[in-house]
């Protein structure tokens, strides 16, 4: 990496926080200028515009919670053991890999209206995760993990829904018991289906 590209991802880095809290209407370059103690003029060097870099910001936010969920996958066996890994990696509403809690929950909200660009990136990372989840599903039914009757399909989209739903549930309660509640259902359904 050259030294402007270490310092454009400096700025994505310390942006990624505000800009997941705050969001990006919410976010202010004086924001980015405080998080990255960088002067403005040295800001607009490397990106054009605060959407040029909001845009860097959702790549990234996006790209690390899907680098968090597949490094820990690799370290799992069989499809049930990541399929309970994917769970226990979003019931961690209190732990965010991102500070400011899930990026697809909180750009896709904010951007299903208003930013037709961001939307895309989100709705991209909605798909590459419930792909994942039939993926694993699918070769646990090719492994003969799981029952050959079970709609996986339908399992992987509910699954992905559940989850979502219960982080927003979890972070606009401040309290955890619904994530709880739904991480068992989600396990008890799995393991109904395992033979």
């Amino acid at each position: 990496m050259t030294k402007a590209e270490r310092t454009r991802q400096f700025i994505i880095e310390q942006s990624a926080p505000v800009f997941n809290t705050k969001g990006v209407a919410g976010t202010a370059m004086s924001d980015v200028m405080q998080a990255t103690k960088m002067a403005k003029g040295g800001l607009y060097g490397h990106f054009e515009s605060k959407e040029e870099l909001s845009f860097a910001v959702v790549d990234y936010c996006l790209n690390t919670i899907s680098e968090s969920v597949c490094s820990g996958l690799n370290r799992k066996k069989t499809a049930k053991e990541k399929l309970f890994y994917f769970i226990d990696h979003f019931a961690k509403v209190d732990k965010p890999v991102i500070e400011g809690g899930c990026p697809m929950l909180n750009f896709g909200s904010e951007a299903d209206d208003t930013n037709p660009a961001i939307k895309q990136r989100v709705n991209r990372s909605i798909k590459e995760s419930q792909a994942l989840l039939k993926g694993i599903l699918a070769c646990g039914q090719a492994n003969n993990e799981f029952k050959a009757d079970w709609q996986i399909d339908e399992f992987a989209i509910k699954m992905f829904a559940m989850l979502e739903g219960g982080v927003l549930m979890a972070r606009v309660a401040d309290n955890n018991d619904v994530m709880k509640q739904i991480s068992k259902m989600l396990k008890d359904e799995i393991i109904a289906n395992c033979i």
